[in-house]
């Protein structure tokens, strides 16, 4: 049995908040650190990979599978099916693995009522101002004006959940909140629960002390 389970860690926030750029310095830190293969009942892209990329699902096993519990959660996309498949992730939990979820606030919902609730982590991302969360977006220089205007539509609904996750940081300073991110990490690997090891360790404490009795 591995020292530790490992944990489900849930990274939500609008876009522009700097989730990705925390999320690389998160896995940069801990190189062990993986993202969870999601599944899909799209069509493979020129050189994606199945199991690597995607787990490609047909429509029928998609559904079976989440009829059968075993996506821990999932959501209709522009005519496409996306989820989460619980087993490789219960495996790397088992394993000591942690597992890295960039979802939204529907998708940590479903997970925190899933069988592995007990084993997640979620942090929220907020920016300093909706001012600074438009600069950004703007500076990054990646979507048209209209897609700019239809994220910033949408944030204040992402930002409204914040109070469903169990940490929330304002990230309006890049480094100091990477490192209060690895600090939430760390000590959540330390719970009680993702030790279970403790539980044999505590028994032969209990024996040493009825031997010198």
């Amino acid at each position: 049995m591995s020292q530790r389970r490992g944990l489900l860690i849930i990274l939500s926030s609008p876009s522009g908040a700097g989730k990705s750029t925390l999320t690389r310095r998160l896995r940069d830190w801990d190189q062990t650190i993986r993202f969870s293969v999601s599944a899909t009942t799209r069509q493979p892209r020129p050189g994606e990979v199945d199991g690597q990329d995607y787990h490609f699902l047909t429509e029928e096993q998609f559904k079976r599978d989440v009829a059968d519990g075993e996506m821990l959660e999932h959501a209709h996309v522009f005519g496409n099916f996306y989820g989460s498949p619980k087993g490789p992730v219960q495996a790397a939990i088992e394993d000591g693995q942690d597992v890295l979820f960039d979802i939204d606030w529907q998708g940590a919902e479903q997970i925190r009522n899933s069988a592995l609730a007990a084993h997640t982590l979620s942090i929220f991302i907020l920016p300093p101002s909706i001012k600074e969360l438009h600069r950004r977006l703007v500076t990054r220089d990646q979507d048209s004006d209209e897609v700019i205007a239809k994220r910033m539509q949408k944030s204040w609904d992402e930002i409204s959940h914040w109070g469903s996750y169990d940490f929330v940081l304002i990230n309006d300073d890049l480094d100091k909140t990477a490192e209060e991110l690895k600090t939430i990490v760390q000590a959540t690997r330390l719970r009680r629960l993702q030790q279970p090891a403790l539980v044999e360790h505590v028994r032969n404490l209990q024996n040493e002390f009825e031997d010198i009795s």
